[in-house]
Order: structure tokens, then sequence, then C-alpha cells
């Protein structure tokens, strides 16, 4: 009995200790954050004006602004989501409830695993080779946003295959026991019970996308740019156009990047206020999709 006691005093000491490792490492997280943001918005938030944000890129710090910079960056990322959501949804149901577990399927999964991992220059030098020199998609939005869906579609096909599994299998099994056809499964029952998890993956993966530089920058994206594409909708017939897939484009980590290497101290300032934009449409893109992820958890429990 008493080597019974000092055995539980043992795992609750522990556990207490573990406890508190976790909490300071979490502290330690947080703090940092917390002192880098202030430092960011110390610097960067007197910048925040509207002349700022509706100015082009000058050379001089004082009438410098980020209008073409955060344009390009909604635009690029609009390509983006367009184009590696669906591809990568799509991609992980077809892998966790369609494909045979095979070998085939299992270098494949091994392989889309490796490519969550590999360095986001890489897939700058493959989109140079295939979209701008062997596509002739020149430096556009378009290139830059199927670049950013190259780097960010295994997140989102591993995310959403996690999801999926975390989803009991009696409940597929009741569905097709009732008479359910496999994609009937996958409509009505899997997808919208796995929209939180699917979610989750496509918030982390677009966040990581918003902030590259060096993939944008090897495929040719412009550190100093004066004008804006196309406007996507337009006052008469057809209404709507997609000549602005085919524009020039910046975005803001790379004025940024341009800002910070200027050796005037000025434009340190000018590159704080477009980072703090830059996490304030981050935190806007997530707050989004978290809105989205509740409306349907809702529905669903409904």
């Amino acid at each position: 009995m008493a080597d019974l006691n000092r055995i539980i005093r043992r795992r609750k000491r522990q556990d207490f200790i573990f406890k508190i490792i976790g909490i300071s490492c979490m502290l330690i997280g947080i703090v940092t954050l917390l002192a880098l943001l202030i430092d960011l918005a110390l610097d960067g938030l007197p910048r925040l004006t509207w002349h700022f944000l509706t100015s082009f890129p000058s050379r001089f710090a004082s009438q410098a602004g980020i209008l073409s910079s955060w344009v390009g960056t909604l635009l690029v990322m609009l390509v983006t989501a367009m184009t590696a959501v669906p591809l990568g949804i799509a991609a992980g149901v077809y892998l966790e409830e369609y494909a045979r577990k095979n070998r085939l399927t299992g270098f494949i999964e091994i392989n889309i695993a490796n490519l969550a991992g590999v360095p986001s220059i890489i897939y700058g030098l493959m989109a140079l080779g295939l979209l701008v020199y062997q596509f002739q998609l020149g430096q556009s939005v378009l290139a830059g946003g199927l670049t950013l869906a190259f780097l960010i579609l295994p997140i989102v096909i591993v995310a959403t295959r996690e999801a999926l599994r975390t989803i009991p299998q009696s409940m597929r099994d009741a569905a097709y026991a009732l008479g359910s056809t496999k994609w009937q499964v996958v409509r009505h029952h899997l997808l919208p019970y796995s929209i939180g998890g699917t979610l989750t993956g496509v918030i982390i993966a677009l966040s990581r996308a918003i902030g590259e530089t060096a993939p944008l920058i090897t495929i040719g994206a412009l550190t100093f740019i004066a004008f804006l594409p196309p406007a996507p909708v337009q006052g008469e017939a057809p209404f709507v156009t997609f000549d602005w897939v085919w524009s020039p484009f910046s975005v803001l980590p790379i004025q940024m990047f341009n800002w910070v290497s200027r050796p005037d101290r000025e434009f340190l300032a000018n590159a704080a206020g477009a980072g703090f934009l830059l996490i304030i449409i981050t935190l806007s893109m997530n707050a989004v999709a978290i809105l989205i992820r509740y409306r349907v958890r809702k529905r669903i429990k409904w």
C-alpha cells in the first residue's frame, strides 16, 4: 500500500512538473509574440494613414505608400485560394475515401507529406521553369497565385485527410446501411462534419502563403510598381473581366523587403506599417474562416 501511494505521489509530481513546463513554454511564446507585435505597432501605426494606403511606392519615404502592394496581395491570394482549396480538398477526399490502399497510393502519400516540408524557394524555381518559361505566363498575378497554390496544396491535402480520419467509421457504415452511395456519404456526412479540421488547415496554409517572399521574387514579381491591375468588375458589359490575372504585380512582403534594404531609416517605419497591415489582413482572413466554420457547425448541430 505504501508503494502504491509513493507511485501515485510521484506521478502527480511528474504531472505537476510537466504542467509547469508546458505553461512556461506557452508563456514564452505568447510574450515573445506580444513583444514583436507591440514593437511593430509602435513603429508602424503612425504610418497607417489614408495617404499611406492609397499612394503608390516612391523613392521618398514620406510620400511612399502601399496601394499597389496590398491590392496585389489580395489578388494573388484570391488566385491561390481559388486554386489550392478546391484541388486540395478534392485530392484529400479521393486519397482518403476512394483510392485503394496499395503501394502506389502509399508512395503518393509519402511524397505529399514530404512536399509539405519543401523550402518555398524550390517552388519558386519550379514555377519559374514551368509557369513563366514553359507556359509563358510571365510575371503575372496568375503565375504568382499558382506558385503559392503549389506551395500550400500539400498542406490542404494533409489537413483534409486528417479531418476525415476523425469521423468514426460507424457513421459511414450507418449511411451505407441506409442505401447511400459513396458520393452521398461524402457530400452529406463526411464533408460537413470534417469542415472544422479542413478549414483549420486552410487557415494555416493561407497564412503561410500570404507572407511568402522567396518564390514570388524568383518568378520575377516587381519590387516597385506604380499602377494597379485592371479592375475585376467594370461598369459596362461584360461587367466582369479577367484581364487582371495577366497584370504584373507586387505584394506586401516584397514591398517590405525593398524598404528594409534601404539605408534611410524612415523606410523602416514604412516597412513596419506594411507589416502591421499584413498582420491585420491575415487575422481578418482567419476570422472569416473561423466564422464560416462556426456557422457550418451550428447548422449541422441543428
